[in-house]
């Protein structure tokens, strides 16, 4: 339960250490006892609830007994808490599988915060291998119906929250040759890879992205989806960005799996649309493809034309 009445000034404690990149943000996050206090702190405003911290993921998360949690932002990810704290309660009551709802934002040493509820369910990446295939084209076909469900939402005033599309994807472009040597994409692909990402990419109507249908930001019970959370990596663009999460993660290599999301989202895979998934996935603000590709032998590819044809059969 939310605590009543006026919050009582916050117990600082150990003070956040300055954080001005990713770099700095992944270091803290692997050191839990540098940002205990600050979650402890910021739940005693909320909740007399025991505090137990989240390791997993990328974000500073907290849950604070068993009905909140509060996720933490560094200053330099400002645009990333605007866009999920408005992001919320525009999906939360509005989906056919639960969202948080957003309970409270504020900010803790120039860090912005959310506090939300939080969602029973297990995290889908330690329920999936356990699934037969049946119940996997099953739940892909019900993450398919969700991404649609979410696309056909009113944009309304979360394009202000995000960047122009093409300036995102023009920024892209200029980073995506550092990036993917960084990231060990194979020597014969990468010396293709500055002329085709030039290529065209899906340019239909805009929708809200909240670039997180990954294993990861999903819970699953009995078989299937029953939440979703985290969406502060989300943007306004074309629907297919927002298809990469499951068709690399969940099904890439299988032909029934890939099949199944598309027929829950109300789509059909040909040969022009897995080129222009390819460069969107190369383009991605988080592409990594040894992470994110579950398709062994994918590096032996000879072009990105049969890498689609490899991941997206």
């Amino acid at each position: 339960m939310v605590a009543k009445g006026l919050n009582p000034p916050l117990d600082k404690g150990m003070a956040l250490p300055p954080v001005t990149a990713w770099a700095d943000f992944d270091a803290l996050h692997d050191q839990p006892a540098l940002w205990r206090d600050a979650l402890a702190a910021i739940a005693a405003r909320h909740s007399s609830g025991p505090v137990r911290q989240m390791t997993d993921g990328s974000a500073l998360v907290a849950l604070v007994g068993q009905q909140l949690a509060i996720k933490l932002y560094p200053p330099f990810l400002r645009d990333h808490f605007a866009f999920e704290q408005a992001l919320l309660p525009r999906l939360h009551g509005r989906l056919n599988l639960p969202t948080p709802a957003l309970l409270a934002s504020g900010e803790h040493e120039g860090w912005p915060y959310l506090v939300m509820s939080q969602l029973p369910g297990q995290v889908l990446t330690h329920v999936w291998p356990a699934l037969d295939e049946t119940h996997k084209c099953q739940l892909l076909l019900q993450l398919g119906r969700l991404v649609a469900q979410v696309h056909a939402l009113p944009v309304e005033n979360m394009a202000a929250l995000a960047p122009p599309w093409s300036d995102f994807f023009q920024q892209q472009r200029s980073r995506c040759h550092s990036r993917q040597l960084r990231t060990g994409l194979p020597a014969r692909l990468l010396a293709q890879l500055d002329g085709f990402v030039q290529g065209p990419l899906p340019n239909g109507p805009m929708v809200i992205l909240t670039g997180e249908y990954t294993p990861m930001n999903l819970l699953a019970q009995g078989g299937k989806l029953v939440g979703m959370y985290d969406f502060g990596d989300g943007l306004v663009g074309a629907r297919e960005y927002d298809w990469l999460g499951p068709l690399c993660f969940l099904a890439a290599g299988y032909a029934e799996r890939c099949a199944a999301f598309m027929d829950g989202y109300g789509a059909v895979l040909d040969d022009n649309l897995r080129l222009s998934l390819m460069r969107l996935l190369l383009l991605h603000r988080y592409s990594n493809l040894p992470a994110q590709i579950a398709c062994p032998g994918w590096q032996d590819a000879t072009d990105f034309q049969a890498l689609a044809a490899g991941i997206w059969p």
